[in-house]
Parts: C-alpha cells; structure tokens; sequence
C-alpha cells in the first residue's frame, strides 16, 4: 500500500467518515497517476494531492475542535469527487477561497498540529508526484505517532 494511501485509511477510521471519503476516485488517485497516460496526468496529479490534502486536514480537525479545517475538507471532497479537469478542480476550489484564507486565521494548534499544516502547505505547494510522495511518506510516520486522546484531556 502506498504512503497516500495509508494515510487516507490512517486519517479515516469513523465508519461514516471512510463510506463518505474514501470514494473509489479517492483511494484509487495514486495508482491512476501512476498508470496515467501524459495528456491525463496534471488531472491525475490533482487528485492524488486533493486526497492527500483531504487527509491531513482531517488529521488537523481531530486534533481539536478546528471548524475551519472540516470546511476546507469539504470544500476539497466537493472537488474531488465533482471535477473531471484541473480546471474544475480549480473552480470549485476557487469559489470557497475564503475558507482557505480563514484556515489560518485564529488558529491554536500544538506542534503536532502545525507539523500537519506544514505538510498541508507543501501538498499545495508540489508540482511533481515524488514530492507529493514524501508529504505522504512524512505524513503516515507523524500520523502514526498522533495522540487524539492527549487533546481531548487537556480540554476537560
């Protein structure tokens, strides 16, 4: 199993949460990047790092009560799910621009937290697969070592 798809299933594990985003497309972006003919590939790439994208900010949400990372996560479901270009990724993203400016904006997280958001930044920020690949890769060993219960401690 590949790093982006170990941390989809590392990032999903409510029943709800993996009948609802680990769709086909999403779990299925990285082998279809990798089996892409030339012409699909930007399309392709897209939709491996929507999926990965999807992924850490569910991690972010289930470190604490972050409203706006489950905003931005359904925003980036929408287009995973919706689009079937770069350019409707593109538009579908671009209409909640908003949320990606407010994701930021008053945000407490641990260290922990802001690992995850780093790794968020560089997903958006790759423009090839190997890159993706080592967000991924960097993404399962932080995921693995997360402590959901910690924070729910510390809030009580």
């Amino acid at each position: 199993m590949s790093p982006y798809e170990q941390l989809l299933h590392l990032a999903f594990t409510a029943p709800n949460d993996v009948k609802y985003y680990l769709t086909p497309t999403a779990l299925q972006a990285h082998d279809r990047l990798r089996a892409a003919a030339p012409p699909d590939r930007p399309f392709r790439f897209e939709q491996v790092r929507l999926g990965l994208a999807m992924a850490l900010l569910k991690l972010v949400s289930e470190l604490g009560d972050h409203d706006a990372s489950r905003q931005v996560l359904d925003v980036l479901h929408r287009a995973l799910s919706e689009a079937r270009s770069p350019e409707d990724i593109d538009r579908i993203v671009g209409r909640e621009a908003k949320l990606f400016d407010r994701l930021y904006e008053n945000l407490y997280v641990n260290e922990e937290g802001e690992e995850l958001l780093n790794l968020f930044g560089r997903t958006l920020d790759a423009d090839a697969p190997q890159l993706l690949e080592e967000v991924a890769q960097e993404a399962v060993d932080l995921a693995r070592t997360l402590d959901f219960a910690a924070d729910e401690e510390d809030e009580d």
